[in-house]
């Protein structure tokens, strides 16, 4: 299996930087006809609901509507980018937009219906603030309904910890590593146990959850570009000091597939990695443990459900993504899909409660489901996946080149401030 959800993440940021950015909606007709269609549609790609549970709203709702699911591949966003500024009836009534890329779409949410208007206000309280407000303007429109999020925890090896004569269990080993340095210390320790052992995949890995562990990101509210400021250079620290402890087994490619549970021992990543790990390494099944990421949770994907403003039927439309993500249903995709909900509800259902034999018959939703509720509330700005990208790339040159580290982060500041000033940032 490849590194599906995180190979797209990473080739998220990067696509981002060479297309730029923000996206534009503009041109095309606005008429979606009456308001009051019988046959709707909805567009999704693969994994992003569960099938079952779409089924099912077709048949909950065939008395009302006709709903046509259609699941989209290749470059999603790009798809519906040229859709909607086609305009006319080709725009689907209901679609999806990944996480990663909401942000962009904000500064045409006028393409989009307010769901608050429809009367997702009176029910958000039963959905993650944090995840809510991503898919917010600052004006208060909603624009998207979170069907799920990524939660990060830190996966290891208990039995590759004990043989080294370190912590095993969850409790112990997030109390060992509660920072980033306390982690790397422990993987230092593991590393002399266990010569040819590795702590992490790639720098990157850790950059992006350092800097999903704060509250700002590259570019602030007021359309600032920071992203040569502490915060930033404190997540780039931590990746570096893996590195320079040679905790870095710098696999940036499908290698990463042989390497996890064999040499690479521990993975920082989201709830969804688990099936990663699972898929690439069955032969480990009953070794791995999930407890806390080091220095606080962050989130890796998860996406939205949106009604463009041409949707034919908003009142029912809303009724159906309303009835899809519930906090029942969402039990059902987690069933189903492994689809980690943004209700909070769901994680006390048995679908999420029960034992994982993977991980030992550890209940990991004690971990995610805190981990979940609290994600800081952070600013994404329209253009921050693309300002991002130097970073990243920067990170992998020091890996793949021997680049010095910071020669890297200069380079990566210089690349990332032209990035913003091509897109408005000051």
């Amino acid at each position: 299996m490849d590194l599906s959800r995180r190979g797209f993440l990473q080739a998220a940021v990067f696509t981002a930087a060479a297309s730029g950015l923000t996206v534009a909606c503009g041109g095309g007709s606005d008429s979606g006809g009456t308001k009051n269609g019988k046959n709707l549609t909805l567009w999704y790609w693969g994994g992003a609901l569960s099938d079952k549970v779409v089924a099912e709203a077709k048949t909950h709702f065939k008395s009302q509507i006709k709903l046509t699911s259609s699941s989209i591949g290749g470059d999603f966003k790009q798809k519906l980018t040229t859709t909607l500024a086609a305009g006319g009836s080709s725009v689907p009534d209901i679609t999806g937009i990944k996480g990663e890329d909401i942000a962009s779409f904000l500064p045409n949410a006028d393409r989009f219906l307010d769901l608050n208007d429809l009367g997702f206000k009176k029910i958000s309280s039963q959905y993650l603030e944090w995840k809510t407000k991503l898919a917010q303007t600052e004006d208060g429109k909603q624009i998207g309904f979170p069907i799920d999020i990524g939660p990060t925890a830190l996966f290891y090896r208990a039995d590759q910890f004990e043989k080294a004569g370190l912590p095993s269990d969850p409790a112990k080993v997030a109390a060992e590593a509660k920072t980033w340095d306390d982690y790397f210390a422990l993987g230092s320790e593991l590393k002399k146990a266990l010569p040819g052992t590795f702590l992490i995949n790639n720098m990157g890995s850790v950059f992006s959850i350092a800097v999903g562990q704060g509250t700002t990101r590259f570019i602030d509210k007021d359309n600032h570009f920071i992203g040569d400021q502490d915060h930033i250079r404190a997540a780039w620290d931590h990746a570096i000091r893996a590195y320079t402890l040679g905790l870095d087994a710098k696999i940036n490619d499908q290698s990463w597939n042989a390497a996890v549970g064999k040499s690479l021992t521990t993975e920082v990543g989201a709830a969804w990695h688990a099936l990663d790990i699972e898929s690439a390494a069955p032969a480990t099944k009953g070794k791995w443990r999930v407890t806390a990421t080091p220095g606080g949770p962050a989130n890796q994907g998860g996406s939205y459900l949106t009604l463009p403003k041409q949707c034919r039927n908003p009142e029912e439309a809303f009724k159906i993504i309303n009835w899809i993500l519930s906090p029942d249903n969402n039990a059902k995709s987690f069933t189903d899909a492994a689809i980690f909900p943004a209700s909070p509800e769901t994680y006390a259902m048995p679908a999420m409660t029960g034992p994982d034999a993977f991980f030992g018959g550890q209940k990991i939703i004690e971990v995610f489901g805190p981990a979940a509720e609290a994600i800081p509330i952070s600013y994404e700005a329209p253009a921050d996946s693309a300002v991002m990208a130097p970073f990243m790339a920067e990170l992998t040159s020091i890996e793949a080149k021997g680049k010095k580290p910071d020669d890297a982060w200069k380079d990566a500041v210089s690349q990332a401030k032209q990035i913003a000033r091509r897109q408005g940032v000051n």
